[in-house]
């Protein structure tokens, strides 16, 4: 996937998965993080984030919590799965289209 492709847009809004996944990696709880954009009939993409965090799981409330002066309001996921852990390629990136 090129980093077009992996442009969210919600509402109009551009949304970087990158910066949404730097923005939750600074929490202490999670290890590893995937940002990819959801079909959202009102808004066209919602941001989804799958997570990796080994011990304790922040919830959704928390995270939006803790991503707020990070990253704009309207980046902030509104929906978060766990993973044990990311698929990734032989090289280590992300296999973002073998997330559900």
């Amino acid at each position: 996937m090129d980093r077009k492709s992996a442009l969210i847009i919600s509402g109009g809004e551009n949304v970087y998965p990158l910066e949404v996944e730097r923005a939750l990696c600074a929490h202490p709880d999670i290890v590893d993080a995937a940002v990819v954009g959801v079909v959202d009939e009102r808004w066209g993409q919602r941001v989804k984030a799958y997570l990796v965090a080994p011990g304790r799981r922040p919830d959704i409330d928390e995270l939006k919590d803790f991503c707020r002066g990070r990253i704009a309001g309207f980046k902030i996921p509104r929906v978060i799965e766990y993973v044990a852990q990311l698929p990734r390629n032989a090289s280590g990136k992300v296999t973002k289209h073998k997330l559900s």
